[in-house]
């Protein structure tokens, strides 16, 4: 019984290592070093290449080591077993930590001050909003979605968050569907998009969505904050937006092209604040642990959890 890591845009010696740990006893390959593909029981993959896991014709199961699987349906020929989402405490808090502290940046004037230290001023705002006065919304109520609600409700931040179906959270405005989407966009002073990337989301954020954030905040008009996929949103419009006073300002986590070209506008805005898609970096150990102890239930007879519905693509 063999465990195939397919691991494609990273060093994978971190990742043999930690599941070696995780997995003691058990046989690993890759896909250069496979010999035995019948042998194979379980695929360890992120932007695995097309084909990988072509012709096992005993796999069970497909475990993703980062927080998406729109990476895995990128191959044609993925087969057909239950995909398994990674869903980690660590993985969440440091998404959380990324959202609370990109709403903290542009709540608190980062980069006014940043500027002003440079400039050697001592220049206070005395119209410097409370938390209480600001209205975040959190597109994507997941378990990434939820947890940076609960630590920004913690903070003080009025917070709502949206969904396809309708969730109950304390202490948090839920939102769902169509009509939902727009009576929260209507609330939004810090929109944070942390949803899947599906056909559905795919270029959600832009222009037209945009212009439905509303410009009577707190802070002066709305801001953007993408810690979930790339595809989410389309950059041309980010920018237009930034430049027509639509959008404030944005931090951005993730691009459509990675890693971002030196050649993007987006690099020198003075609006934008960016970071190299490690928001919520999966650490090897803890996702190891996570997949050792699927395997573990999943031997014993119990059903995986946090299996992908592909027909939603999450």
């Amino acid at each position: 019984m063999t465990i195939l890591i397919a691991i494609g845009g990273w060093d994978g010696a971190p990742w043999v290592e930690a599941l070696q740990a995780a997995l003691p006893g058990r046989a690993f390959a890759t896909p250069e070093t496979v010999t035995d593909r019948a042998a194979i029981r379980y695929a360890v993959c992120w932007r695995q290449a097309p084909g990988s896991l072509a012709d096992l014709p005993n796999l069970q199961a497909i475990f993703s080591v980062g927080a998406g699987v729109d990476h895995l349906f990128h191959d044609p020929f993925l087969p057909q077993v239950p995909i398994v989402r990674l869903v980690d405490p660590d993985l969440r808090d440091r998404m959380g930590e990324w959202v609370v502290l990109q709403a903290l940046l542009h709540h608190r004037q980062q980069r006014r001050y940043d500027r002003q230290q440079q400039e050697r001023l001592w220049r206070q705002d005395s119209d410097q909003p409370a938390a209480a006065q600001v209205r975040v919304s959190i597109m994507g109520l997941g378990e990434l979605g939820l947890d940076a609600a609960r630590k920004l409700s913690t903070i003080g931040f009025k917070v709502a968050g949206w969904s396809r179906s309708l969730k109950a959270a304390e202490g948090i405005d839920c939102f769902a569907g169509e009509r939902g989407l727009n009576a929260m966009l209507a609330r939004s002073d810090i929109l944070v998009a942390l949803l899947p990337l599906t056909v559905e989301t795919r270029g959600i954020l832009n222009r037209d969505l945009f212009a439905r954030l509303p410009h009577d905040g707190a802070l002066g008009g709305p801001v953007l904050i993408n810690g979930g996929r790339g595809g989410l949103q389309i950059e041309a419009d980010i920018l237009a937006a930034l430049d027509d006073g639509v959008l404030k300002a944005a931090s951005l986590d993730v691009f459509e092209t990675e890693p971002l070209p030196e050649a993007s506008p987006l690099w020198r805005h003075p609006n934008v604040y960016i970071s190299p898609h490690n928001a919520a970096i999966s650490a090897p150990r803890p996702v190891a642990r996570y997949i050792a102890e699927q395997i573990a239930a999943h031997e014993r007879g119990e059903p995986l959890r946090n299996v992908v519905d592909r027909g939603r693509g999450y």
